[in-house]
């Protein structure tokens, strides 16, 4: 399975580890292939440096965030997607078409309202898990 993980994924599970976003990032990342773009990794990284959330995050957690980033499959973004109504959300929805993912796993009420995109769907980590056991 390939999948799109939204950067709202990884920041709710670095904040709290037994959370439902970080139970279903730890079984997307055991059972697929995470993929990034240059745009979805800047954000990711840029959001974890934010002054404002840097006392709350553990150097561990942001180190294996930064392990999966440095394994995760790097597709180059072709596709130019205006869909969402949050534009900075269409980078997601962009990698997912150009990565050819199986899934986009997201607690962002603009990505999950298209559900699905292209095909695809977009799970928040709830229902993920649900439906991974």
């Amino acid at each position: 399975m390939r999948i799109v993980i939204d950067t709202n994924i990884f920041v709710s599970a670095a904040l709290k580890d037994k959370s439902i976003p970080a139970i279903a990032l730890h079984r997307a990342l055991r059972t697929a292939t995470l993929l990034k773009s240059s745009a979805t990794d800047r954000q990711l990284l840029d959001v974890l440096s934010r002054p404002s959330l840097l006392p709350f995050l553990a150097p561990t957690t942001i180190q294996w965030i930064e392990y999966q980033l440095s394994i995760a499959e790097t597709v180059s973004i072709t596709s130019t997607i205006i869909a969402c109504r949050d534009p900075t959300d269409n980078k997601f929805l962009e990698l997912a078409v150009d990565g050819k993912a199986d899934l986009i796993l997201s607690g962002d009420k603009d990505l999950l309202i298209l559900n699905p995109f292209d095909a695809t769907p977009i799970l928040s980590p709830a229902i993920f898990i649900q439906g991974i056991k």
